[in-house]
């Protein structure tokens, strides 16, 4: 009986003895399979160190490839406390190369952890810096690659691409909204020491850093190029206290130019104030239009059918009464009886008073919100302003007044741009847009809203537009033998309690080529330029002018003849056209060539070719070379 319950006993601690056998081979068998990798990566964290090697950003292009941000490689200083034997001297040495004090260097030297990045002191050195810390041979010293970014342009397109802090993260502009792009994947060198941190006799491993996506913008470099060139002389000629510009093509909505002043340089940020190096003006800064924005009110008008600008009249006394208030025209004696095209080419402030009273709040201000007043456009850019529109139920007769000459309203230069665009594009707003293709994904045009006006109506506009730059206020915008229209503008300007602000103006100028199937479209703004005449047609018109002969060499712009000639005054350089001399005779071309230096090549009587060429228009008193047959 005894001996029965004693060998029970024994199977049950045998099974027992099984059971923890069979425990133990199954959590063996966990750890080192099932478990292998994470227990694996947590043991050579302890005994392995990473110094890191930084990622390039992703470079900035213009449209065509152009590089316009790129990385320069620098060296970055790491120090391994614990494999530094003689800290004095380390400190030491350190200190006079980087120019620092010993007591700054020490409490690196010092550090109570595994690796010390030395910052800012040691951060994007130069080579030379490098090489002298190399040759001393150090333990416990690194030097490993760093990357800084490049502003290759220094000022160029600035408020737009923004700028890095000193770990390449993305601080403002382009840098920031495509962070997530731009930035790579840091790589790292690892190396194995023991609990005390002295480095062990094992091989080194290298993970490659990976660098950020590029991105390419809609900007084109020659355009922007020009465009800053012509805006900061004007700028700093007129000294004035800023400047927008924006070149954007009117069918897609891709912006090829972006300017505003004062700028700076990204690659020294830091040298600038807060309000310099945040304010995009072109998108950020609110004011009142003026008279480019009676464009708006102009394209209503025509669309509504309330005008036929070339039947239909005005007489302007050079005021008009509106409730209890009396508003002027710039002109103080008025212009007279006027038809429509001309109130447009005078910039008549009473006649587009009448506009506005024969349209209406209810249809002036529907066309004003559907061409995108008053809110933002949505350009990937930081920063954008809405404008300010009076509310509707607190809009009278004044209201509607001012707006119709685009005064009372604050507005974007980007909002005026696009909703130009729209206007003479034949009634298609498109959202503008800066990058055209980020991480391989091609950005293509939004339409924000369609048919806002017909094409019959953005003819007419056109037509209008092209005349005040042969007849009116935008002559100085005139480009001999190119159709190109616009409209000027000259705003006074309201302080800070909400008066008007005595002599302090920003004059404007948004113009287009071709005005009969326009492609691109510049703004031009000074705001409060010294020495010069306060009108837009003054001071902005001939910047606009210089851009736009700039774009019709970068894009080969073929000579158009067909459109409005200009009505000379007595200032101005006179333009002649060469009439058609194929097939006269030699005496024939010389009566046709009055006012010409005349120059005949051959010894025939009949012409077969002239140079400059027939139905061209040149400067009174050019030399025309005849040839004869």
């Amino acid at each position: 009986m005894f001996q029965s319950k004693q060998n029970i006993r024994i199977k049950y601690l045998f099974l027992f003895c099984i059971l923890i056998f069979f425990f133990i081979i199954i959590k063996i068998f966990y750890i080192q399979v099932i478990e292998y990798n994470k227990l694996n990566t947590l043991a050579n964290d302890l005994w392995s160190r990473n110094l890191t090697v930084q990622a390039d950003r992703g470079k900035i292009l213009d449209r065509n490839g152009k590089i316009i941000v790129d990385n320069t490689t620098t060296v970055g200083l790491y120090l391994v406390p614990n494999q530094i034997t003689d800290k004095q001297k380390v400190s030491n040495e350190l200190s006079k190369i980087l120019n620092v004090s010993f007591d700054e260097m020490y409490k690196h030297v010092n550090k109570k952890t595994s690796v010390e990045r030395v910052h800012p002191e040691g951060r994007n050195l130069s080579y030379d810096i490098a090489n002298k810390i190399d040759k001393l041979n150090f333990d416990g010293v690194y030097l490993l690659k760093e990357s800084k970014r490049n502003y290759i342009y220094n000022n160029l397109l600035s408020h737009v691409i923004g700028f890095t802090g000193i770990d390449n993260q993305g601080l403002s502009g382009l840098e920031l909204k495509y962070d997530k792009y731009l930035t790579g994947k840091n790589g790292c060198v690892k190396y194995y020491s023991d609990g005390k941190g002295k480095r062990l006799e094992l091989s080194e491993m290298y993970e490659s850093p990976i660098n950020g996506e590029d991105i390419y913008l809609t900007i084109d470099l020659d355009v922007q190029l020009s465009l800053e060139n012509e805006l900061f002389n004007a700028y700093k000629k007129y000294n004035a206290d800023g400047a927008i510009g924006i070149v954007m093509k009117a069918k897609t909505g891709e912006i090829l130019a972006m300017s505003s002043l004062p700028s700076f340089d990204p690659n020294n940020y830091k040298n600038y104030n807060e309000e310099t190096i945040n304010r995009n003006l072109a998108i950020w800064a609110n004011f009142e239009p003026g008279s480019t924005f009676k464009i708006v009110t102009l394209a209503s008008a025509i669309n509504e059918n309330v005008v036929n600008i070339f039947e239909d009249t005005y007489n302007d006394t050079g005021k008009i009464k509106v409730a209890s208030s009396t508003l002027h025209c710039w002109k103080r004696k008025g212009h007279g009886l006027q038809t429509y095209v001309q109130v447009v080419e005078n910039s008549c402030n009473p006649g587009f008073v009448s506009l506005g009273q024969k349209l209406g709040k209810e249809k002036l201000f529907k066309y004003i919100n559907d061409l995108g007043f008053g809110k933002k456009t949505g350009i990937d850019a930081s920063g954008e302003s809405t404008g300010i529109l009076f509310n509707m139920d607190k809009i009278g007769p004044v209201e509607l007044a001012t707006t119709a000459f685009g005064q009372g309203i604050s507005v974007t230069a980007i909002q005026q741009v696009t909703a130009v665009s729209a206007i003479i594009n034949g009634g298609t707003l498109y959202k503008p847009y800066i990058v055209s293709k980020v991480s391989n994904k091609q950005n293509n045009p939004v339409i924000k809203r369609k048919n806002i006006i017909t094409e019959n109506t953005s003819k007419l506009v056109r037509y209008a537009l092209e005349s005040v730059v042969a007849n009116g206020s935008g002559r100085n915008a005139y480009i001999e033998n190119y159709r190109v229209g616009g409209k000027t503008g000259t705003a006074q300007k309201v302080g800070e309690k909400g008066t008007y602000m005595s002599g302090n103006y920003i004059l404007s100028f948004i113009g287009f080529i071709s005005a009969n199937d326009p492609e691109y479209v510049i703004y031009i703004a000074l705001d409060n330029p010294k020495g010069v005449t306060q009108y837009g047609g003054v001071a902005s018109a001939p910047i606009a002018k210089k851009v736009l002969e700039d774009i019709i060499s970068i894009y080969n712009i073929k000579e158009d003849t067909t459109g409005l000639p200009k009505s000379y005054r007595w200032n101005d350089t006179i333009y002649i056209m060469i009439p058609n001399l194929i097939g006269l005779t030699k005496k024939e071309a010389k009566s046709l060539l009055k006012g010409f230096k005349v120059e005949f090549i051959g010894n025939g009587e009949k012409v077969i070719d002239s140079n400059p060429k027939s139905n061209t228009r040149v400067k009174q008193g050019s030399t025309v070379k005849v040839l004869l047959n």
